[in-house]
């Protein structure tokens, strides 16, 4: 038979199940703010060639949007690149892309159509610039390469833009000295393996896939792009100024690096929309973009270096007002 609670049984019941109310509302706070409806409609992000890492990073930010902004239906719209998805997203043909910070410095400095219009949500991850050749190559320099057939990417992409600089760096033309083959990340590994190039320029997330691949079934390894190169590259002013030296760790592609790191430069990729985007839409997206890190960072390693810390500066870039919403919120 159903006995009453004693008072203070009863008095300790409610007060359990209040705070458990109170943390259920705190929860549904954290997840979706009161007041605030989630940004529905049709965005598009420029993302990048198939085989790279900004196709699939774009993919499974897609998939974490679709959790977290459930109204909003996001079109990934591929591309040859950094170069092509500014001008994407400055020309209104896209919504939001991730570019190189070199490739968002050159546009404004050559004034393309709605540059000025451009702003940065997130800095996210840095790319690494690689120069593959088969290991039985005897190219130990970029100088080296004079020439040679070398594939250099596609025009409009970020990885031709690189080699431009340096090969220049090097006191090499890109159109005179050597053979320029312009393909993209999901030709090159093959072409390289055939006999059909003697090197590749990339330029990408740590490890790129395709890379990874190359060098399981065929051996490869990196031309070094020492310090003294990248002091070079700096005289060059403008968007070179935006590379740094950086070393390719040993882990990245164990089966081609022996154990050692590479020197090589690096540059810093972009969260990038226009001024005019709705800034709960921005907001929203920026937040996703940090807190899926790590999920993300599970397949796209590189996006592991995503970091609350440094987001905030997108140099070329102004923030815009959405993200800068975004880490206020989040300000200690």
């Amino acid at each position: 038979m159903f006995q009453p609670l004693p008072r203070i049984g009863r008095r300790r019941a409610l007060q359990g199940s209040a705070a458990a109310f109170v943390a259920f509302g705190l929860l549904l706070w954290w997840l979706l703010p009161l007041g605030k409806s989630s940004p529905g409609g049709t965005v598009s992000f420029s993302t990048g060639s198939p085989s790279g890492v900004y196709q699939l990073y774009g993919t499974l930010l897609q998939e974490a949007l679709a959790k977290d902004m459930p109204r909003l239906d996001v079109e990934l719209r591929e591309s040859v690149g950094s170069q092509e998805n500014v001008r994407r997203v400055a020309t209104g043909q896209a919504d939001f892309t991730i570019a190189a910070a070199d490739a968002v410095a050159k546009y404004k400095r050559e004034g393309g159509r709605g540059a000025d219009q451009l702003r940065g949500c997130a800095r996210l991850y840095d790319d690494y610039v690689h120069v593959v050749v088969p290991q039985t190559s005897s190219v130990e320099s970029i100088g080296e390469l004079k020439g040679k057939k070398v594939a250099v990417g596609p025009t409009g992409s970020g990885v031709r833009l690189i080699a431009e600089h340096v090969l220049r760096a090097a006191g090499l033309d890109l159109d005179k000295d050597i053979q320029p083959v312009s393909v993209g990340i999901r030709e090159m590994p093959e072409l390289l393996e055939s006999k059909k190039i003697d090197a590749f320029f990339w330029s990408g997330g740590l490890p790129t896939s395709a890379v990874s691949e190359l060098s399981g079934r065929f051996p490869i390894q990196f031309v070094p792009i020492k310090a003294d190169l990248v002091e070079k590259l700096h005289e060059q002013g403008q968007e070179a100024e935006y590379y740094r030296s950086a070393a390719m760790p040993a882990e990245a592609y164990p089966r081609a690096q022996d154990s050692e790191s590479v020197p090589t430069l690096a540059v810093a990729n972009l969260l990038v929309t226009r001024a005019d985007t709705d800034a709960a839409l921005t907001e929203g997206m920026t937040r996703t973009v940090i807190r899926s890190r790590d999920r993300i960072g599970d397949q796209v390693h590189a996006a592991q270096r995503v970091d609350l810390r440094t987001a905030i500066y997108t140099d070329p870039l102004d923030l815009h007002e959405g993200a800068r919403r975004y880490y206020r919120s989040v300000k200690p």
